[in-house]
């Protein structure tokens, strides 16, 4: 009884950590979007920007909700790998993990850990310098001062670098996460199979369409 009910907590913990990654991904998505509008329009780019950074609705309700998803997702993966790890048989580290499965797979620890590193230095180089600029020193409105923001941000070639580094990770914790995550919800129908390479698709045009990004800028100061 104790067992099922332990193997019962882990599946539940699972879905609910397959769900909350499914929810950061539509965020990606949108966040992915609005960014590539830079590489073709300052205009657009500061006005969804703007429009963003203004809006009651995004600011007070989807924000909070947003972060609350990125705790809750990032706590259950260090819960459940080390419920994993602790669960593994001594005789376990003798066997050949390469050999059974990839290494996205045995490390999403490490790559979500690098993601969450990434969240940190995205937060301090664009929200807390908004949060800043509009509740700190209360400065006037300005719609048009988020491109010139962008594009100072990738100036280094050493943030540059580590933004590029942690998209690559992205890449890696995306493409087993959403493999990862269809068989948690246990999606297993005659659409599993479409929706599988959507989300490879989605693995790889996302986190190397952010690369694009920071590159095109760095190199177009």
């Amino acid at each position: 009884m104790a067992k099922s009910s332990i193997l019962s907590s882990s599946i539940a913990k699972k879905v609910a950590m397959a769900l909350s990654g499914l929810f950061l991904v539509s965020f990606l998505a949108l966040h992915f979007t609005i960014n590539l509008t830079s590489v073709f329009s300052a205009d657009t780019f500061n006005a969804c920007s703007h429009f963003m950074g203004y809006n009651p609705l995004i600011q007070f309700v989807m924000q909070p909700i947003l972060a609350a998803g990125v705790v809750f997702h990032f706590v259950m993966g260090f819960v459940l790998d080390f419920k994993n790890r602790s669960a593994r048989p001594i005789g376990y580290a003798k066997n050949n993990g390469a050999a059974n499965s990839s290494w996205a797979s045995r490390n999403m620890i490490i790559s979500g850990s690098v993601v969450l590193a990434f969240l940190g230095l995205h937060f301090y180089d664009f929200w807390f310098p908004e949060m800043v600029y509009k509740y700190v020193e209360a400065n006037p409105l300005d719609a048009t001062r988020y491109y010139p923001e962008l594009v100072h941000k990738f100036e280094s070639p050493i943030r540059t670098g580590l933004y590029c580094l942690a998209f690559f990770l992205l890449f890696l914790h995306l493409w087993h996460g959403f493999n990862s995550s269809f068989q948690s919800v246990g999606f297993n129908n005659k659409f599993s199979r479409a929706l599988h390479k959507l989300g490879y698709a989605f693995a790889i045009i996302v986190p190397f369409g952010f690369i694009f990004i920071a590159l095109f800028h760095h190199f177009n100061q």
